[in-house]
C-alpha cells in the first residue's frame, strides 16, 4: 500500500511538472501589466482596550530544529515568561527568557522580551500566552521535520494598503515559513512605524516562524545623534545568529536548517561588512564548508541588494557583494539567491558572473511585498538574456521544495486585491545534477 501510495506521488509530481506554466529557458518575458496605483501607509494604534501588561506585536522564529523563539512587548513591565501547551487553554510547559529595551532619540521603546521555547513536536499546534497574560492565547503551527516543505518570501513589506493585501493573500494558503530578506517596517527613523508595524504582521507572524535579514531600511543611523546602526532592528527581531552548525555571533548574518536537514538557509547581510577578511566572509566560507550536500538537498541564499538587476532603480548595489561572496556560493552549489530593495519583481536564469551557467544559483528579485515608496516600474531595455522574466507589481512568492530533487517557485501578483499566478518555474537540485557535482569545487 505504502509502495503504491509513492507511485502516485510520483506519477503526480511528474504530470505537474508537465502542466506547469513555467516558461521556456530560452523565453525572456517583461510582463505589460499594468500596475494600480500606490496606496497610503496604515495607521495600526495601540488597542485602546489593553493595559501596560498585554502582550503587543508577537512574532516567532526557529531556534535550531525544535524551538521557537516569541518576542513580545510591553508597555510595563511584564515577566518574560512563555507558558505552552498542545491544548487551548492548558499551558503545562513554562520557559522564562530576557527584557531589554532601548531608546532613540527621544523614543523610549517598551518592554521587547523574548522566551525559547521547546523542544517542540514537529507539524504541531501550539498554544501560548506571553507574560502570563490571561486576556490573550495565540497559537502556531511548527514546520515539518521532512520534505515537503513550503516557505512564503516577500521583501520590503512596509505597512501600506499593498501591504495589507499581500499579507491577506499569504495568510490565504498555508505555508510552513516565511522568509524576508530585509526592508521591514520602513520606519525611517520614526520609532513608532516600528511598533505599528508589529502590530500589522502580528496574526501571521505569531502563527508561523518569520525569518528575517536586514536591508538599507534597518540601519537608521545618524551621526552624532544615533551613531549605532540597526537598534531598533536588532532589538525586536532576533535571529537565531548563535545556533546551528556554525553559529556566525551576529544578528545580521546567520543560518539555519529545515525538514530535518534537507533544506539549508543562508541570511547574509547586504549592509555589514562582507568584504575580504571580513567575519561575514570568514563565517560564509567555515558554513558552506560544514554543509553535507548529501544531505541538504537544496540551498538558497537571501540577501537585500541584488546581485543581478535589469531594473533601472539600484543599479550596480549589489555589485560589491556580489564579487565577494559570488565564487563561494556557485563553489557550493546553491540553488537559488532571493533579494529585495528593487521595489518590483524580477526572475533570472542560472547566472554565474553574468553568465548563464547550468550549475548557478536561479536569481529572483522579489522586493515588492507593498512598500510605501512605490514600484521600480522602469527597465533596462532591450531585457538581458539572462533576465527570464520581470515586471512591476507587489505580490509575494511561494518556495515549495517537493523532494530532494524538485522545488516549485511561484510568484503571486496582487491583481486588484486577487493573488493572481503570474510566473511559476521548476528548480532542480545541482545537489542532484550529476553534472554540476563532477566538476564542483570550493573557490
Amino acid at each position: 500500500m505504502a509502495a503504491m501510495a509513492g507511485s502516485r506521488s510520483m506519477a503526480a509530481l511528474a504530470l505537474l511538472v508537465l502542466a506547469s506554466p513555467a516558461l521556456p529557458a530560452s523565453l525572456a518575458v517583461t510582463s505589460p501589466y499594468v500596475r494600480p496605483p500606490p496606496r497610503a501607509t496604515l495607521s495600526l494604534p495601540r488597542d485602546d482596550d489593553a493595559d501596560g501588561q498585554t502582550p503587543q506585536q508577537v512574532h516567532i522564529s526557529m531556534v535550531g530544529p525544535d524551538k521557537v523563539r516569541v518576542s513580545w512587548i510591553t508597555d510595563d513591565d511584564a515577566p518574560a515568561t512563555v507558558d505552552y501547551g498542545t491544548s487551548a487553554g492548558q499551558y503545562p510547559f513554562s520557559a522564562t527568557g530576557n527584557t531589554t529595551t532601548y531608546s532613540y532619540v527621544l523614543y523610549h521603546s517598551g518592554n521587547i522580551h523574548d522566551a525559547v521555547i521547546g523542544p517542540l513536536q514537529p507539524s504541531t499546534t501550539y498554544y501560548y500566552r506571553c507574560s502570563s497574560n490571561p486576556s490573550r492565547e495565540l497559537s502556531f503551527l511548527t514546520p515539518p521535520a521532512a520534505l515537503p516543505f513550503k516557505f512564503v518570501i516577500i521583501g520590503d513589506l512596509g505597512q501600506t494598503g499593498w501591504t495589507a493585501s499581500t499579507l491577506k493573500h499569504i495568510a490565504a494558503a498555508d505555508y510552513d515559513m516565511l522568509l524576508l530578506p530585509g526592508d521591514l517596517s520602513y520606519a525611517n527613523f520614526v520609532q513608532s512605524r516600528w511598533d505599528s508595524y508589529g502590530r500589522l504582521v502580528e496574526p501571521q507572524a505569531s502563527a508561523r516562524p518569520w525569518m528575517v535579514t536586514q536591508g538599507n531600511h534597518e540601519v537608521e543611523k545618524m551621526p552624532l545623534v544615533e551613531p549605532t546602526p540597526f537598534k531598533a532592528y536588532n532589538a525586536r527581531w532576533r535571529m537565531p545568529y548563535d545556533a546551528g552548525a556554525v553559529p556566525s555571533g551576529d544578528n545580521l548574518y546567520y543560518s539555519f536548517d529545515v525538514a530535518g536537514g534537507a533544506v539549508h538557509v543562508l541570511m547574509l547581510g547586504s549592509y555589514t561588512d562582507y568584504a575580504a577578511g571580513s567575519a561575514q566572509l570568514r563565517w560564509l566560507r567555515a558554513d558552506l564548508a560544514a554543509l553535507d550536500r548529501g544531505k541538504a538537498a537544496f540551498v538558497v541564499a537571501l540577501v537585500h541588494a541584488p546581485w543581478y538587476n535589469s531594473n533601472d532603480a539600484h543599479q550596480g548595489e549589489g555589485d560589491a557583494m556580489r564579487d565577494a561572496m559570488e565564487a563561494l556560493l556557485y563553489g557550493a552549489r546553491v540553488d537559488a539567491v532571493f533579494a529585495g530593495h528593487v521595489h518590483a519583481y524580477e526572475r533570472f536564469k542560472r547566472v554565474y558572473a553574468g553568465k548563464e551557467d547550468p550549475c548557478a544559483p536561479v536569481y529572483v528579485t522579489i522586493g515588492d511585498g507593498g512598500n510605501r515608496e512605490g514600484l521600480a516600474d522602469k527597465y533596462i531595455d532591450p531585457q538581458p538574456t539572462i533576465s527570464a522574466f520581470r515586471e512591476a507589481s507587489f505580490g509575494h512568492g511561494r518556495l515549495e521544495v517537493v523532494n530532494a530533487t524538485h522545488a516549485l517557485w511561484t510568484w503571486h501578483r496582487n491583481d486588484d486585491d486577487e493573488p493572481v499566478v503570474a510566473d511559476q518555474v521548476w528548480i532542480n537540485s545541482l545537489a542532484a545534477n550529476p553534472a554540476c557535482n563532477r566538476s564542483k569545487k570550493m573557490m
